[in-house]
């Protein structure tokens, strides 16, 4: 009896319209393009404006793109996972209110915090449902509003991280194609490195911890960067040795798109040359949970049914990993 696999059968981007350039960042800290290109590879990032406007929307907006694309009814549905560190309130989840807005009556649904790592703790969770039998489609969902825990005076952080994310959709097969592997990794010892201050249990929100800006997302810089170098690349590799896979097999890398030097850094450990690199920082900045479903999104069209593809993230926890898919279909 051959093995049942969880495949992507579709997926879809959303980003917001606003488009937000190191040029404007320039008039909001000390900074200008080309320090933060040659740093980050970031040239712009989105920004998603206007009152009441949540992570709900971008992962709303990329569910309604990708049902009407992969011709599936909402009613459908039997489960959404939402991978998000900025959800629209700490209750209810951000998947029950997409699932709302799209009219998945029929699903139940939960989120995902693990930074930008979150879409591949979803994505491997969400396979399980499909490769037991339990579900018959999953919708995967990566999304977040960075601008709302993002200091505009700190330009450690500003010049990093943009609003968008996607979404996929997970159907069974029992072709060889579809989630092959995957590896995930937790770290809290380097919580201290890359958190919020306050807004939580341990720290609820108060007028003081309001004016000491406690409120926004703070990075340790050098100790994350050189975190992500190590362990993002030395997951790539060992998946790749896991599954006797060599450089010329990988088709594509997906890494996380949180600074290009990382990313460089990944596919050298890997051996995977620039050609197979899925980069689009430089036009959406670090959406989080939000960079690999739009890098597939942005780059569907040159997928081909049976590539064998690397995902790779690290993020707040410490949180990283690596997953090994085939890509199920050709792109029209």
């Amino acid at each position: 009896m051959k093995k049942t696999r969880a495949v992507i059968t579709g997926v879809q981007g959303w980003v917001p319209e606003y488009v937000l350039t190191n040029q404007e960042l320039e008039t909001m800290v000390d900074t200008n393009d080309e320090w933060i290109v040659s740093r980050t590879g970031i040239k712009e990032r989105r920004i998603l404006k206007g009152e009441n406007q949540g992570t709900s929307v971008i992962g709303s907006e990329a569910v309604k793109g990708l049902l009407k694309k992969t011709n599936t009814a909402p009613e459908d549905i039997d489960l959404i996972i939402c991978a998000t560190v900025t959800p629209d309130m700490p209750f209810p989840a951000t998947a029950n209110i997409i699932a709302d807005n799209v009219g998945a009556k029929n699903s139940w649904s939960f989120d995902v915090s693990a930074a930008c790592s979150g879409f591949l703790y979803a994505l491997t969770m969400g396979s399980q449902f499909i490769e037991t039998g339990m579900y018959k489609k999953v919708i995967i969902v990566g999304a977040d509003k960075m601008s709302s825990i993002i200091d505009y005076q700190d330009r450690a952080t500003c010049i990093i991280f943009g609003d968008g994310g996607g979404a996929v959709l997970l159907e069974s097969t029992t072709e060889e194609v579809g989630i092959m592997d995957s590896i995930l990794h937790a770290d809290g010892s380097g919580a201290p490195f890359l958190h919020m201050k306050a807004g939580g249990s341990r720290k609820p929100a108060t007028h003081e911890s309001v004016d000491a800006r406690e409120h926004f997302a703070f990075q340790e810089g050098s100790t994350v960067f050189k975190f992500a170098v190590t362990n993002m690349a030395e997951v790539s590799a060992k998946i790749m040795e896991k599954n006797g896979l060599t450089p010329d097999d990988v088709a594509w890398l997906v890494p996380h798109q949180a600074n290009k030097r990382i990313i460089d850094a990944t596919a050298n450990r890997m051996g995977v040359g620039p050609e197979k690199v899925m980069m689009n920082i430089e036009k959406y900045g670090n959406t989080t949970a939000g960079t690999l479903p739009l890098c597939l999104w942005d780059y569907e069209s040159q997928l081909k049914k049976g590539d064998n593809i690397i995902l790779a993230a690290f993020g707040g926890g410490f949180t990283w990993g690596s997953i090994y898919l085939k890509w199920g279909y050709d792109s029209k």
